[in-house]
């Protein structure tokens, strides 16, 4: 399913070369044309394997580093093989094509879908009204799955016990949370008592904290008179248990806080606890097939409301899927899966 779900693979300013990626196990070429368009691509030259990430970008598309093959941006196709004369440029063989994805260029960040979009591209009604001045945070690599990554996001039970130098000390105890989930989004607004650590040094907030399942995670600092701030956190999947942390950091405009190069900072070292941590649960990833016992308590709210978003997500892509192919039974996507892993709708 995740295969139908857009996710970022390079940060936009990283694109003055070309950027090796990998998402889903297939590995990817992430470049911006002369023209200033960002394509990504199979990174896999079809002549003899050369890595297109080594190659050079040139009028209208990438060349592969080996022999030189030159790769079109606009649909793949090879466009010249040197090694041919030119009045043999027609004999390029038909096959000779990577593949190219979709792109949508947001948030600091290039995205891409794999399959056919299950929904349209992650656009925030909360990030569209306000005017923001924004830069991506550094990618940071975490041994994690998607879904646990997510989960990490939205958990504010582990403050007091992770994030002690970054937030400072903080109660332990968790008032009642107030989560909504409609469909695939789900939302919680939590008054924030500042601590003592550097991340708390605009001092007392509501977190308004937005999430769509399966990887857009966003939260806006509301500080009152020093205006708002804004986090997104996007885990892009390399493998099942295996993620690159994307981050934009942004500051509305007129903002009267710190600059936005130390609240990135601020962002990056709490990444960097978290990583510390959740890079080393067991398992690696949200066990859906129940592989081991898990049990929740009410400061895990919103944890199980993105639970059940994501196996909502699942199931109507595996729907949508099952139409398209037509004859084919539906099936469960998980086995094993109880309604203990999900809260009341």
């Amino acid at each position: 399913a995740l295969r139908h779900a857009w996710f970022p693979v390079a940060r936009s300013v990283d694109l003055d070369i070309p950027q090796p990626a990998t998402l889903l196990g297939e590995n990817l070429v992430v470049y911006r044309t002369p023209e200033g368009r960002a394509v990504v691509q199979s990174r896999r030259c079809p002549h003899r394997g050369g890595d297109l990430s080594q190659g050079r970008v040139m009028q209208d598309g990438i060349t592969c580093p080996y022999h030189g093959w030159r790769f079109r941006a606009a649909d793949g196709a090879c466009a010249v093989v040197p090694s041919l004369p030119n009045d043999q440029q027609h004999k390029i063989p038909e096959r000779a094509v990577v593949r190219t994805y979709p792109v949508v260029e947001r948030f600091e960040h290039v995205w891409t879908v794999l399959e056919e979009p299950a929904h349209s591209m992650y656009d925030p009604a909360d990030f569209q009204d306000m005017d923001l001045e924004t830069a991506a945070a550094a990618a940071i690599p975490a041994p994690i799955g998607v879904a646990a990554a997510m989960e990490n996001f939205r958990d504010v039970a582990h403050f007091a016990f992770v994030h002690t130098v970054s937030m400072g000390q903080l109660p332990e105890v968790i008032e009642p949370l107030k989560v909504r989930r409609e469909g695939l989004n789900i939302n919680m607004d939590r008054f924030f008592k500042a601590g003592e650590g550097d991340w708390s040094v605009n001092g007392d907030c509501t977190m308004q904290y937005r999430c769509t399942a399966p990887g857009f995670a966003s939260v806006i600092f509301d500080h009152g008179i020093l205006g708002k701030r804004v986090l997104g956190i996007f885990p892009s999947p390399h493998t099942y248990d295996s993620v690159t942390l994307f981050c934009v950091v942004g500051v509305e405009r007129g903002w009267s806080g710190t600059p936005l190069a130390d609240c990135i900072e601020f962002e990056e070292m709490v990444t960097h606890e978290d990583v510390g941590v959740v890079g080393r649960i067991d398992p690696p990833e949200v066990p859906w097939d129940n592989e081991v016992t898990e049990v929740s308590v009410p400061a895990d709210a919103y944890t199980l409301n993105y639970r059940a978003a994501f196996w909502q997500f699942v199931r109507e892509t595996q729907e949508e899927s099952t139409a398209n192919a037509g004859a084919a039974p539906k099936r469960k996507i998980v086995s094993g899966s109880t309604m203990s892993q999900m809260p009341p709708e």
